[in-house]
């Protein structure tokens, strides 16, 4: 049995050779994978009858049977986290669609974050094996892709294709007079394939249109949304805070005077130096990274299971985020051996990686303690709720201009209220308020690090 390409070439020979004997040959070729010549067109010597007995051209179509056919592949649920068992497709496809290399097909909602599945290849999507908002575990299929494909409106019948290559073809190539004014044959049109039904997976979930902000005269609206599992994993961590520890807070209040001033002298050399801008974020972290060396206990843990407590000798430290999917809570680690340049390079990493969905689970395990940052939202005052199974947290708020009493007069600082919660089953008051007095220390003037005080 002879192998496809040399069923090619044999074919190839033999029209090449009935071609030679006519006369004004024209051989047109479209040289793709195995077919060298796609069509070979020639004046006969003698006329065929057609019913408009018109002097017109034989077209000749060699087709190849494909050695390698479009492979499709099925594309899997990639590996979780240990402390993640599965997630929510949400997808970003439909079938039929093409996608390049890395374009993202769906997206997973796990409990802590969102895990882009993307193309391995270029292609066509070919079949979703998961509805839209189905359930999946690591390592379940998700859809199959056909490699190289090209999603066809329509078939394309030889009649349509001969015209288009006959137009296409230099002038110099017509060597008979009639030629040039001449249509070509019409070969009957191949009759198009049935369209292919899409499986309830392959549509795409249609977006309800927003409520209005106010409802029209006399009009009642209700639109209910389905809560994503990163919200509802929120709020399960949120209550079992609230019905385990037992959580006290403390405040306190820093003059923002001198960490302004000393970022308003020295924000142009520390950027051209560390090609990172001087926040007041990476102040508030090397405070807290000194006073929990001060305070071990806040840098502690209860372990429930052996009633145990588990004391650090290193801090890690969350920074709460808010993105439009939740709270997410990427962990800055060995905090206390860095400087200010370090930690604003690692806050801005996180914050890059954060926006553009791209944190994974590691990037928020093993905090030991939290800072949450209300103050960019114009915050004045607030408590927040541990971050378990943590047992303490720094809320920050917004600076504003108050009037305070400095050495007996009355003078207007830019004032910061700062919040500490603590789990007062492990923290007791006068370690949370040392804790607390130590960061306004720190923030307040900078120089209690250099002396270690």
């Amino acid at each position: 049995m002879l192998s496809p390409s040399r069923c090619v070439y044999r074919a190839l020979g033999r029209s090449l050779s009935a071609a030679s004997r006519a006369n004004n040959v024209l051989v047109l070729q479209n040289a793709s994978g195995l077919s060298v010549c796609r069509q070979l067109v020639y004046r006969s010597p003698q006329l065929c009858e057609f019913p408009t007995s018109a002097n017109i051209f034989h077209i000749r179509f060699f087709k190849t049977s494909a050695v390698c056919r479009d492979e499709v592949v099925t594309v899997k649920t990639p590996a979780f986290a240990e402390s993640v068992t599965e997630g929510d497709v949400r997808w970003e496809k439909a079938v039929g669609d093409s996608v390049t290399e890395d374009e993202v097909v769906c997206e997973i909602e796990t409990d802590k974050t969102s895990v882009q599945v993307p193309a391995p290849t270029a292609g066509v999507i070919e079949e979703l094996l998961v509805p839209d908002g189905g359930r999946v575990e690591g390592g379940t299929p998700l859809f199959k892709l056909r490699k190289g494909g090209v999603v066809a409106k329509a078939t394309t019948s030889p009649a349509q294709e001969a015209p288009a290559v006959a137009a296409a073809a230099p002038p110099t190539f017509v060597t008979h007079p009639a030629a040039a004014s001449t249509a070509m044959p019409q070969v009957p049109p191949v009759p198009p394939q049935p369209a292919q039904a899409k499986p309830v997976s392959a549509v795409k979930p249609t977006v309800a249109a927003p409520a209005p902000p106010f409802p029209e005269a006399g009009g009642r609206r209700e639109n209910r949304v389905k809560m994503n599992r990163m919200r509802l994993r929120i709020a399960q961590r949120l209550k079992e805070a609230q019905n385990t520890c037992a959580m006290l807070t403390t405040f306190n209040e820093v003059d923002m005077s001198n960490i302004q001033e000393m970022r308003k002298t020295h924000k142009d050399a520390f950027l051209k130096k560390h090609n990172t801008k001087l926040g007041f974020m990476s102040a508030f972290v090397k405070a807290a990274a000194h006073a929990l060396t001060d305070q071990p206990a806040v840098n502690a843990v209860i372990d429930d299971t052996t009633k145990e407590i588990i004391y650090r000798d290193y801090v890690d430290i969350s920074v709460a985020v808010a993105t439009p999917k939740g709270l997410v809570v990427p962990v800055i680690r060995n905090v206390e051996a860095m400087n200010f340049a370090d930690i604003e390079n690692a806050i801005n990493a996180l914050g890059e990686k954060a926006r553009k969905n791209e944190l994974a689970v590691e990037d928020m395990d093993g905090g030991t303690f939290t800072i949450s940052n209300g103050g960019v939202f114009g915050s004045l005052f607030g408590t927040p709720i541990i971050n378990p199974p943590q047992s303490a947290i720094l809320g920050m708020h917004g600076i504003f201009d108050r009037p305070v009493a400095i050495n007996g007069q009355v003078e207007i600082r830019p004032m910061m209220y700062v919040a500490l919660t603590y789990d007062h089953r492990l923290v007791d008051g006068r370690e949370a308020v040392t804790f607390l007095r130590k960061i306004k220390a720190v923030v307040e003037d900078p120089r209690v690090l250099l002396l270690d005080m």
